[in-house]
């Protein structure tokens, strides 16, 4: 018997995408290979090596192709799922599968493929229009450089991440290096808008970038969020926009060495920002809200990641059990404490009396 798949239906319904559309890429982009090498033309030289590397094979109604793509917007969405190479085909697979396994047993399908499409779709199309510009000032080559692959996406994971488990550590080489979840995010950028430039791809730059502010922008400011145990312990249930939570603030992604030095310059940017009606400052209980619901945040991986939701919701109602029990465990402590109070002070109010009435049938008339 082959083993069960254990991921979310949505979190399958994106691997199966992500595999299929780099497959059919990868298809119609030897096709057109061939093609080019069976009918040659006088001037023309074709490579071999430029099957997977070259822009010219691109697929226009796939990949998002600057100056091209504009007559199919579909491929503003398709062009994420697109993978020109096994080694980043794998690399994608794996953050949908562990990312995408979490996520959305974490926020549930519906909160889940909302941050997908934001994460995607924005990325792209903020890309498209800085290569749009920029061959506007600079002339367009023959051959643009394709918008594709999953790097907003797994940008916006690892931002994710940071908020939910900031402080599980990740193994890497054999335990020989240990890193928490809280760097992985600036780490992943950084890496990104380094290399890209490097090995010509300069598109990596670009996409991760805008995939970490697109993910961090919704969920400090957007994301609705259920404040955990106000409807297990029977109170009125309390909902939260954003995340106004100070280790999740822009600075926290920085080594802390170097917040002196960036939260001046955060923190005026956020002041003309809100003196330009772009963003509401948040109050005092929201922060102090927010501050609460990190600190209540598990410090590794829930145990969700292993169990079905099936597991899940059988873990949710012990919690319920569990946090309603300890209400009435405390309650019927309090009214003990209250009973034995009461008992002593009227215990220690008949000794007094008892004392007094005796002093007075002890003292003689003189």
């Amino acid at each position: 018997m082959a083993p069960r798949i254990n991921l979310p239906p949505l979190t399958r319904i994106l691997l199966l995408i992500n595999i299929a559309l780099s497959v059919l890429n990868a298809s119609l982009r030897l096709n057109k290979w061939r093609h080019e090498l069976d009918t040659p033309s006088p001037g023309k030289t074709i490579m071999s090596t430029n099957y997977l590397s070259s822009p010219q094979w691109a697929i226009p109604y796939l990949a998002l192709v600057p100056t091209k793509s504009i007559r199919y917007p579909w491929t503003f969405v398709t062009a994420a799922w697109v993978e020109n190479n096994l080694l980043s085909l794998a690399i994608s697979a794996s953050v949908i599968w562990l990312g995408g396994k979490y996520l959305e047993r974490a926020w549930g399908s519906k909160e889940f493929g909302k941050f997908v499409v934001l994460v995607t779709v924005i990325p792209n199309v903020l890309a498209f229009g800085v290569y749009g510009v920029w061959h506007a000032m600079t002339g367009t080559p023959d051959f643009p450089t394709p918008i594709q692959g999953l790097l907003a996406l797994e940008a916006g994971f690892l931002v994710a991440l940071k908020q939910l488990v900031p402080e599980h550590t990740v193994s890497l080489f054999r335990g020989s290096l240990r890193v928490r979840i809280k760097h992985f995010p600036a780490l992943f950028t950084l890496a990104n808008m380094i290399c890209g430039p490097l090995l010509g791809t300069d598109t990596a730059l670009w996409l991760s970038l805008l995939g970490f502010m697109t993910g961090w922008n919704y969920l400090r400011l957007f994301q609705m969020t259920e404040i955990p145990g106000a409807s297990a312990t029977g109170g009125p249930e309390a909902v939260m926009k954003g995340d106004a939570s100070d280790t999740f603030a822009f600075v926290a992604f920085f080594p802390d060495v170097l917040h002196p030095f960036l939260s001046p310059l955060c923190d005026t940017v956020h002041a003309i920002l809100v003196t330009l009606k772009l963003c509401t400052p948040f109050t005092e209980q929201a922060v102090e809200a927010g501050n609460e619901n990190a600190a209540s945040r598990s410090e590794g991986l829930p145990s969700s990641m292993d169990g079905g939701p099936e597991e899940s919701g059988r873990r949710r109602e012990a919690n319920r059990r569990r946090a309603l029990a300890l209400r009435a465990l405390d309650q019927r402590l309090n009214a003990a404490a209250a009973t034995r109070t009461a008992s002593t002070s009227a215990g220690s109010t008949m000794t007094v009396v008892g004392t007094v009435a005796g002093s007075e049938e002890g003292v003689a008339p003189t």
